[in-house]
């Protein structure tokens, strides 16, 4: 059936349509990444008061902070085929009870190996989600809709900066007498995991394996949406099985990944060493420091959205990326460059976190419009695992570039390099990838 044969006269634009099933989708989703984004970053909150409470050396700390994304990467290819294997209301329920878990077990750590174990068994858990929940969008919005989607999506990361530090400082603080028989840092893990169980759970109820389960769009939406998609899928030219050897020898996927990693590197620098750095530019006090912290990533969350409408209106997407991504170098540039004028180089932080992150949802609808939904299970996974080895080296190339030279000019400096090789790479991907033909295995 052709997709003008089936639009409803009330909304041919089927603007309607994707509103209804935004409105229904997107606000929980977002809150599932919001708290798997907490979930994944606050041990770096936690170690404000755990280290001292179970005598970890920063060693212990640095480890099992980096172990949970090896656990990640292991399992991001694997994960996403389970999801395409078993449905994602299922998987995804599944991965968020099971990390939800697995996070709040943190706080009956006493040992450095246990600590490790639960970080690495963490990472693994958590590994489908966010490519999981890329695949899922890719079957219920055509290509067209996808910028102003993932960026609605991916808010949740400048969110988390905004909320999740004062959050768990509040914990810490709030529970530092030892309310209960448990410490601060204990509390902070029991009060963010468990919820991600509750919205595990919900999402047996509330999400739907495909639009033709859509009870709540009636049977001409599901038949507009489900037209719209496959049109999408036929004249997406990647195709192939949804196999590991499959995934593995497709090139086009690994330059991807590498483009990914590029804009991770920058990520997550910005991430762990935002307040540091900030600090390191004259400001003492934590509160301070904190509230300066907010400002980058308030910006971004707008600029996010803004770039994700424009991109959705023009329909173009590499130049919606590259240009986030040059932004996010000159940023950083800028930042090492004035860093004995704090108010050039927090300037430059900030142009950097709005590029740096408004760079992650419009890299995705790029890999999203040329896979086929075969290929997709596993090359998104596959993409989303080598850009989150950046969360394992960004941070550790960063402090050991300071302890070398005393200062984080330098690593800023190769971060702002690496993003700008990134970002030609993207430029020369050209709307249809050379290698059309079927891959098998």
């Amino acid at each position: 059936m052709s997709n003008s044969s089936i639009r409803d006269v009330d909304d041919p634009s089927g603007n309607g349509v994707y509103r209804r099933i935004t409105l229904r989708l997107i606000p929980f989703i977002f809150i599932c990444y919001l708290f798997n984004y907490l979930d994944r970053v606050n041990v770096g909150f936690a170690k404000l008061q755990m280290l001292d409470a179970l005598k970890f050396s920063e060693t212990v700390y640095g480890l099992g902070a980096g172990i949970f994304f090896i656990g990640y990467v292991l399992c991001g290819l694997p994960s996403n085929l389970a999801l395409n294997r078993f449905g994602p209301r299922r998987w995804i329920g599944v991965m968020m009870v099971a990390w939800g878990t697995l996070s709040t077990c943190l706080l009956f750590v006493t040992t450095p190996m246990e600590f490790y174990t639960l970080r690495f068994l963490t990472g693994m858990a958590e590994a489908g989600f966010f490519p999981g929940i890329v695949l899922y969008l890719s079957r219920w919005y055509p290509n067209q809709q996808r910028g102003r989607i993932m960026a609605l999506f991916m808010s949740a990361i400048p969110v988390s900066g905004l909320l999740g530090g004062p959050f768990s400082g509040w914990i810490l603080n709030h529970f530092a007498a030892g309310q209960g028989g448990l410490a601060g840092w204990q509390w902070m893990f029991l009060i963010q995991g468990l919820p991600t169980v509750v919205l595990g759970l919900l999402a047996f109820v509330l999400l739907c394996d495909k639009v033709q389960d859509a009870r709540w769009l009636t049977p001409q939406q599901r038949e507009r949406v489900a037209a719209d998609i496959l049109a999408d899928e036929r004249s997406r030219p990647v195709q192939g099985k949804a196999s590991v050897a499959s995934v593995l020898t497709m090139p086009f996927i690994w330059i991807l990944g590498f483009v990914y990693f590029c804009i991770q590197a920058g990520v997550y620098a910005i991430n762990f060493w935002l307040p540091s750095i900030i600090k390191n530019l004259g400001f003492s006090d934590a509160l301070v420091i904190g509230w300066i912290s907010a400002v980058p990533y308030l910006l971004a969350g707008v600029f996010m959205l803004v770039v994700g409408r424009s991109a959705d209106l023009r329909n173009e997407r590499r130049w919606h990326l590259v240009v986030p991504m040059l932004m996010g170098a000159t940023g950083l540039i800028i930042a090492a460059n004035f860093s004995a004028l704090p108010l050039v180089a927090i300037l430059g932080l900030t142009i950097a976190t709005m590029g740096a992150l408004t760079s992650l949802p419009m890299f995705w609808p790029m890999p999203t419009a040329f896979l086929s939904a075969s290929v997709a299970a596993g090359g998104l996974a596959l993409i989303n695992s080598i850009g989150q080895m950046a969360g394992f080296l960004s941070p550790y190339i960063v402090g050991w570039i300071k302890d070398q030279t005393g200062s984080t000019d330098v690593a800023l400096y190769s971060l702002a390099g690496l993003t700008v090789v990134g970002s030609l790479v993207a430029l020369r991907i050209s709307r249809q990838p050379r290698v059309t033909s079927t891959v098998t295995a």
